[in-house]
Formats: structure tokens, C-alpha cells, sequence
């Protein structure tokens, strides 16, 4: 379908965004924190929010009720913009609609702190809930991670390292995920995510010198043998919606329980704009349907 109207008229009182730099960065940092209210809304009550610090990494937690089981979620941003207020109202949604306690990690940003210190950042607060997490009222026997963009990235890295660990995951959910950084993109003429702010991301993330074909970094490289079922939600004017679509086909190939859902008329970074676009507020209730029947 044609691009949306909602995100023509975003796109149209917004203008172009300027080059994705070094030297631009921290405007866009302090822009993505400043239009949260007016992108995602005020956010919806819960019966609690609280942040703690699990073993150095700050996280906040959205509990909808106690005994509620666990879903980490993981940023989007490039690995480069975003924190636990960019996020919090799509955070306290996914709570309330999906019934489970919202972990939010506030991994360290690149390129301040390259690869691997988001990856570390999030086994952290992954193996700080898993100890501590019952003193907290959480069932910590029901366990799932999503993420976006970026993060999305993060979380099938930690979902295939908690594997290996012998500590799955009961579900994962990537949504307009970054995959491996040759990933053919998508062709299309979108006002979201650039091809050049894409390369400026990898850059800040996995500088030269990094290894940007292991499995930490390609996810599809790796054994994708027994990863959990997965729900991948991409945009049809993402130029990563391929990408993610290929993720979702090595998935089902391996065994995995992998469903692929492409919202049509939507860009990049769709998912957490929940005052701006309909559709986010139906993907967001898609997502936790999913994570209710699989941590049901």
C-alpha cells in the first residue's frame, strides 16, 4: 500500500532530519528525549515502576501485578540514541496490555562504549533478574526478551548466548530488527531509517578492527538450532523489513517457531510512536498477545 497517511503528515511537519554524524548525534540524542511525549504519549498508569540498579546497569521495572512473569525489553536507537525514558511509554503498554513485568535495561551507549559493552550491559541485568527477580515478586520460571531496531539486535544475541548457557528463553520478539551488517536492504523510498544512518550505527558500534561476522554481531552466523519462538513485526517502508523477513525465514528453517507480520504503510521506528501512529498501538497489542500465550 502506499505510504501511510499518518506518516506522511509526520514526515511532512517534521522535514529532513539532517546526516547522522558524530557531530549531529548528540542533537539527536537530546531530540529523541525531548518529542517522546508528543511521539508516544504520557504513558499508562501501573501499579508499579521502579528503578534499581542490577549489578551496576540501571534498569527500570514495569509491574503490572505480582507474580507477574518476566519480559525483557531491549532500546532501539542505533546501539547510539535511546534510554529508559524514550521508551517508557511503550514499556508501560507493553506491561499493561501483555500482563507480565517489563524489564527496560539502560545499556551503555555507543560509540562512547563500543561492542561489546551493550551486549554485556544486558547479560548483566538478564543475570541480575534471574537471581534477585523472585525477591521482587517476579516469576522468574517465565522468561521472554524484545527489543527494536537495534535492540531487537541485542535481543536474539542474548537469546542465542542464554541458550547456549542452557537458560533459554520462552520467546522472543524483534521488531524492525537490525541483523547482520551485509544484510541486503530493502529498496524503498521511505522518511525513516536512512542507509546512511544505518552505516553511521554500525560504525559507532562495531568500529574497524571489530569482527562484524561473528555470531555476537551476524546473528544469522550462528546455530539458530532451538531459539525460541519468535514473533519478527517489521514496516513495509523499512529498509530493513527484508533483512528481518530473511531472519525470520533462517528461524522457521532451523525449527524455530518463527512468524513474520509486516505492518503495511509503516517506517522504521513505527512501534513506539503510539501518539502518532494507529498502527503502533495495534502491533503493541499484537506483541503482548504473543507474550501472554507464550508465557502463559
Amino acid at each position: 500500500m502506499p505510504l501511510h497517511p499518518q506518516v506522511r503528515a509526520v514526515a511532512k511537519a517534521g522535514g529532513v532530519p539532517p546526516p547522522l554524524t558524530a557531530e549531529t548525534l548528540p542533537a539527536a540524542r537530546a531530540a529523541l528525549v525531548a518529542t517522546t511525549l508528543a511521539e508516544a504519549g504520557p504513558g499508562t498508569p501501573l501499579g508499579e515502576v521502579s528503578d534499581v540498579d542490577a549489578y551496576g546497569v540501571p534498569v527500570r521495572i514495569y509491574r503490572p501485578a505480582p507474580g507477574a512473569p518476566v519480559v525483557f525489553y531491549l532500546h532501539g536507537g542505533g546501539w547510539a540514541m535511546g534510554d529508559l525514558d524514550t521508551h517508557d511509554p511503550l514499556c508501560r503498554y507493553l506491561a499493561a496490555l501483555s500482563g507480565a513485568a517489563v524489564v527496560a535495561v539502560d545499556y551503555r551507549l555507543a560509540p562512547e562504549h563500543p561492542f561489546p559493552a551493550a551486549s554485556d550491559d544486558v547479560d548483566t541485568a538478564i543475570a541480575w533478574i534471574r537471581r534477585e527477580g523472585e525477591a521482587l515478586g517476579l516469576d522468574t520460571t517465565r522468561i521472554a526478551i524484545a527489543g527494536d531496531s537495534a535492540g531487537a539486535h541485542l535481543a536474539t544475541v542474548a537469546a542465542r548466548r542464554w541458550r547456549d548457557r542452557g537458560q533459554p528463553f520462552a520467546a522472543q520478539v524483534l521488531i524492525c530488527p537490525i541483523t547482520d551488517h551485509t544484510a541486503e536492504l530493502s529498496d524503498v523510498d521511505s522518511p525513516g531509517l536512512l542507509e546512511q544512518g544505518l552505516a553511521f550505527c554500525w560504525d559507532a558500534y562495531a568500529p574497524a578492527g571489530v569482527d562484524r561476522d561473528q555470531p555476537d554481531l551476524a546473528p544469522t552466523a550462528a546455530d539458530l538450532t532451538g531459539m525460541p519462538p519468535t514473533l519478527v513485526v517489521t514496516a513495509e517502508y523499512d529498509i530493513l523489513r527484508g533483512s528481518g523477513e530473511s531472519y525470520a525465514l533462517a528461524l522457521a528453517e532451523a525449527g524455530v517457531p518463527a512468524v513474520s507480520v509486516c505492518y503495511q504503510g509503516m517506517i522504521h521506528g513505527f512501534f513506539r510512536r503510539l501518539a502518532r501512529f494507529d498502527a503502533a498501538r495495534q502491533a503493541v497489542a499484537q506483541v503482548a498477545a504473543n507474550l501472554r500465550a507464550e508465557l502463559s
